[in-house]
């Protein structure tokens, strides 16, 4: 078996055993980046130098939790003294003077950086079309989209170009590149992970969390980078279990709940048939499928981009010329705003500044954003009233498998649609993973979606891994 398709358990097993050492995986990894990177484009900055010497740390006395293991972060977050783009032409060169509450935990963790991935700018994007450098390609069709706006991440894990990666999920930005690509995206309950040193988009929105090769892997990764940080106000300061001692194969007594308003007219028919599929099987594995109502679901979308886009509006405000990042001087300060921003940013976040800033106006504010906000309660209220009666809900990930690259570049409204059955979870602030759930006539992956009540990790960690474990679909990979 080739090196660089181990998974983090597989690998952290044969190094436990001196069968195999950081070094020879790094190496492995870097070749299969060198190989295929030309082909994929998911990682705008490669850091072989920095992985090297993270290896060349290690003490073979000190075992960490991830010891050796190379991984792939998202390029919106912060690691000092490498370079963190947002894949804007506004931070081309920005080069961070701090580390990030996440990559600083995954350091003393012992994990080495193989570079940072490609993204829709500022995380704006279902599809890393957006990116403000290149189009990050699917690796099962590279005529087709990774998913976004986490589709650089998605891509490497899936491409073997790391053994694990950390993506950023504003309203699905982890999970639908997860269903995509094939692989596991974890989106945890907003608080659990810091988000000191992740460049803001959505700020109420925003999580960080794991992309890997398999649930267990997630479940890893999650002890790791879990817990309060007092950098970060609205981290939760918790009791952090160990998330890999709840994984079972065991569903017996789990409820699960099955939303009807989720499988929707205009679903890909084998999307659905593979994801009721997978809640037959996991009633067979012992767990009560129950079905259950989400009745404020279809006003998701609309109130989550009127609340995305207003806390972008605010949080890109500093991108000004002035403080860091791209300075296009004009013949006076507005002037040099205004040419900054027309040359710095690229079209959707445009947009969604444009729509937020309406959105947040004088006369607009009640009529939108206080509107939006209040339907976001009701359909909070909506997930605590289901898990009164169910422990887990399941649903898809995405409507469609993935989609061809440019396929929906001129409308906006259907690439935002892509998000309709993540978003919720969002608004909600509460923990949902994409696990390969089969495959479409076309050899595409589709994702099912499991939805947890806050900090309900454990319990949508163990209903993935029993699946995944009796379905197997994670043993399968792209030929590229």
């Amino acid at each position: 078996m080739e090196l660089y398709k181990l998974t983090i358990v597989e690998a952290l097993g044969l190094i436990s055993k001196h069968e195999l050492t950081p070094t020879d995986l790094l190496e492995s990894v870097f070749n299969r980046i060198t190989a295929l990177d030309t082909s994929v484009k998911a990682y705008v900055t490669v850091t072989k130098d920095i992985a090297a010497e993270q290896a060349g740390r290690l003490s073979m006395l000190n075992r960490t939790p991830l010891y050796g293991i190379p991984m792939a972060i998202k390029d919106n977050m912060c690691i000092k003294g490498v370079r963190t783009t947002c894949s804007s032409k506004i931070l081309e060169n920005f080069i961070p003077p701090y580390e990030s509450t996440v990559t600083g935990k995954l350091q003393e963790a012992g994990y080495c950086l193989t570079g940072k991935t490609n993204l829709d700018e500022f995380a704006m994007g279902s599809s890393t079309e957006n990116s403000g450098f290149f189009t990050t390609k699917n690796p099962w069709d590279l005529s087709r989209a990774p998913g976004g706006s986490s589709g650089g991440s998605a891509a490497v894990v899936a491409a073997d170009m790391c053994v694990a990666a950390i993506g950023s999920d504003t309203g699905g930005s982890i999970r639908q590149p997860a269903s995509f690509c094939g692989v596991v995206g974890l989106k945890p309950t907003y608080g659990l992970v810091s988000r000191f040193g992740l460049v803001a988009f959505a700020s109420s929105l925003d999580q960080i969390g794991p992309i890997t090769k398999t649930v267990e892997d997630a479940a890893i990764v999650l002890n790791v980078i879990a817990g309060g940080d007092r950098r970060d106000s609205t981290s939760a300061h918790i009791a952090i279990p160990d998330y890999t001692a709840s994984l079972s194969s065991d569903l017996k007594g789990m409820k699960i709940g099955i939303p009807e308003e989720y499988f929707i007219d205009g679903m890909d028919k084998e999307v659905e048939t593979a994801v009721r599929a997978a809640i037959s099987e996991i009633e067979r594995l012992g767990a009560e499928v129950i079905s259950i109502k989400l009745p404020h679901t279809a006003y998701a979308v609309a109130a989550y981009y009127i609340i995305a886009t207003s806390e972008a509006s605010s949080n890109l405000a500093r991108y000004d010329g002035v403080k860091y990042g791209l300075r296009v001087s004009g013949s006076d300060l507005i002037d040099t705003y205004m040419e900054t921003r027309a040359k710095g940013f690229g079209q959707e976040v445009k947009r969604r500044i444009m729509l937020g800033t309406y959105a947040l106006s004088s006369g607009y504010y009640d009529a939108y954003y206080k509107k939006a906000q209040q339907v976001r309660t009701l359909i909070k209220r909506d997930f605590d009233e289901a898990f009164k009666v169910v422990d887990v809900i399941a649903t898809p990930t995405s409507p469609t498998t993935a989609f061809k690259i440019g396929e929906k570049a001129d409308d906006p409204l259907q690439m935002y649609l892509s998000d309709i059955f993540t978003i919720s979870v969002n608004l909600a602030g509460i923990p949902a993973i994409s696990i390969p759930c089969g495959f479409d006539s076309g050899g595409l992956p589709v994702g099912l979606q499991l939805i947890g009540r806050h900090f309900g990790e454990a319990e949508i960690l163990k209903a993935a891994h029993a699946y995944e474990r009796a379905a197997g679909w994670y043993q399968r990979r792209p030929s590229i």
